[in-house]
């Protein structure tokens, strides 16, 4: 491990500010952990100066004459659109017969991912263009909406469903700029809502918290929601500095002038009794032993069953997290080190470090996260697929863009430790990771530059995982989908000798033989795209007539029946369409204008529901 990060566990940090002042001290760290407290701890600020003093330092040391990193005006490159972030999930159906509707296709069983659209098999909730609606499935009719803001129009709306409660998340739309003039610099605000659906859908109380939604996952009816806030620094943006140095001397002395208060994160809570607002208490502020000083990453608690949000109980971290895994036991937060660059001048040099850093906290019942461990592995992650918890073992696979290697590790929980226990390297040498599937004791990953290798792993001893097949075929897959023990769908593009990419493509994979993975079948659509390739949210697996059904950009969806072969079933025409759901017998396909309702086995239209405006 090339560096050792501090920990200790994390308090909840809801108290407010006031009598916290630069010198007064801060409240005592928090308790061991009940994992021993080994040599790894995250550790909380002595006091407000302290805070202040260290961020001050290691935001004077990334800043650079544009920006903090972060700020989509300085690395675009680098940073991951929030579809991205928010999409890095699919996972099982239910078992044919289990179920009468289909839910949101997410990585674990148990840990459900924030979409557009929800059932519970006898109604539908949606949300967009600003508005939630509940459409009733057995008369195929809108019987209720709830108009949210007008600004949230058009925000990327998501929800989160359970029982009789909506809990819908308004995330910012882009990136915030770590340069801003005016009264409230670098502001960035989610808002949280909960909606009761038990009469007229209502909204009941409203969290507003600062930062950028970066993913929620929700256990029973408990949602986390994880959010990361930038300083709010007044950066002379448009003082006329032209000369780098000048400029970024300006920032410096910026921050220098920033107060503690600037990095801690406020937020705002309404319901019926009224507003009640807060900030964080510097004193329940955790760090580890390096960061950036221009994020803040906070995990916020919500019991859907209760009548108000409340503060949400927030976990924060020192951090520049941007990837989410959760299992409905633990939590782990994953943070790469791609804001250390040297690239633009007058940054104290400081060459990228291909390494991701990975916090894990459990999670119990509604109560806050509670931090575990953590660790640092090697490269970056592609997204939350290249994680998987399994049999008390973390299960990584990351790329090394600087030498174009990539590798599945295995890490093991050791006094607070992630700790590695063993390692398959050198995968894909010269190419990198596309898409990774763990699914128990098995792994799959794709590799891709010219030609695109499926590898199959064996994780079953923690200590000696191994590669015990390779397929290579052309083209790659982005998204790799479990349909029935012993089958694989790939989502992505064919291509031709040279890696140049030829249109949708959907392999059918027979991995029954470790040894000898097989492609059974593949579906090319020249020249097509999917939405499921970049957001597997946007798929749909039904077992019950083993049938997948795919989006295809400018058509609508393909139903694929999947067999020992890929059979075109039949199509929805459908612009725009989004999702794709099964409710009794019939199939429900979602875009911006609307619902329409298809007969499952024919895809006869049945009804057409109106949602746009």
């Amino acid at each position: 491990m090339s560096r050792r990060l501090l920990f200790c566990a994390v308090l909840a940090l809801t108290v407010p500010l006031a009598g916290c002042t630069a010198d007064a001290p801060a409240p005592p760290p928090p308790l061991p952990t009940s994992s021993g407290g080994g040599a790894m701890r995250l550790v909380a600020f002595d006091s407000c100066r302290q805070l202040a003093d260290d961020l001050r330092k290691a935001a004077k040391a990334s800043v650079g004459p544009y920006g903090l990193p972060g700020s989509e005006l300085v690395y675009p490159e680098v940073l991951r659109d929030g579809a991205r972030t928010m999409a890095d999930a699919a996972g099982a159906a239910p078992t044919a017969g289990a179920s009468e509707f289909s839910g949101t296709n997410v990585h674990e069983q148990g840990a459900d991912e924030p979409d557009l659209i929800k059932t519970d098999g006898r109604r539908i909730v949606t949300v967009g263009n600003g508005a939630l609606r509940v459409i009733d499935v057995a008369t195929r009719e809108e019987t209720g909406k709830v108009d949210l803001d007008a600004g949230l129009r058009g925000s990327g709306l998501q929800l989160l469903l359970a029982g009789n409660s909506a809990l819908v998340l308004a995330p910012t739309t882009s990136y915030r700029s770590s340069i801003a003039d005016g009264p409230d610099p670098g502001g960035r605000w989610t808002e949280v809502l909960l909606v009761d659906l038990s009469g007229v859908p209502t909204v009941v109380s409203r969290y507003r918290g600062e930062g950028n939604l970066v993913d929620a996952r929700m256990t029973g009816s408990t949602a986390r929601v994880v959010l990361r806030s930038a300083p709010r620094i007044k950066f002379p943006f448009d003082s006329g500095i032209s000369d780098e140095k000048k400029r970024l001397a300006a920032y410096r002395d910026a921050i220098d002038a920033a107060p503690a208060q600037a990095w801690l994160p406020r937020w705002e809570v309404t319901d019926n009794t009224g507003t009640t607002k807060g900030q964080a208490d510097c004193g329940r502020v955790s760090r580890p032993t390096d960061y950036s000083g221009a994020a803040l990453v906070s995990v916020l608690t919500f019991d859907l069953t209760r009548s108000t949000l409340g503060s949400g109980d927030a976990v924060s971290v020192v951090a520049d997290g941007d990837t989410v895994y959760a299992t409905p036991d633990s939590l782990y937060l994953a943070n790469d080190d791609r804001w250390r660059f040297d690239r633009l001048p007058g940054r104290i040099p400081d060459r990228e470090r291909q390494q991701t850093e990975l916090f894990k906290f459990a999670l119990t019942g509604n109560q806050p996260p509670v931090y575990r461990a953590s660790g640092t592995v090697p490269g970056h992650l592609i997204n939350q697929y290249a994680m998987s918890e399994w049999d008390g073992h973390l299960r990584v696979a990351t790329t090394d863009g600087a030498t174009e290697r990539s590798a599945v590790r295995v890490l093991a929980d050791r006094d607070g430790r992630l700790v590695q226990t063993g390692i398959i390297d050198g995968l894909g040498k010269g190419e990198r990771i596309y898409s990774v599937r763990f699914l128990g004791a098995r792994g799959y990953v794709v590799t891709f530059k010219q030609t695109d290798p499926l590898y199959s792993l064996d994780l079953r001893d923690p200590a000696k995982p191994t590669v015990t097949g390779e397929l290579k075929i052309t083209g790659y897959s982005a998204h790799l989908q479990p349909v029935g023990e012993d089958r694989l769908i790939g989502i992505g593009q064919e291509a031709d000798g040279n890696g140049r990419t030829q249109g949708l493509q959907v392999s059918l994979f027979d991995v029954a033989d470790p040894a000898n993975p097989k492609r059974l079948a593949q579906y090319h659509l020249p020249g097509a795209y999917s939405s499921a390739e970049l957001n597997p949210h946007a798929l749909l697996w039904w077992p019950g007539t083993r049938t997948l059904f795919v989006p295809v950009e400018g058509r609508g969806v393909l139903a694929l029946r999947v067999t020992d072969d890929l059979t075109l079933a039949g199509e929805v025409s459908q612009s725009r369409l989004l999702r794709s759901l099964v409710a009794g017998t019939e199939l429900w396909t979602y875009s911006e204008n609307g619902l329409r309702a298809s007969d499952l086995s024919t895809l006869r239209q049945l009804a057409w529901v109106q949602t746009g405006n």
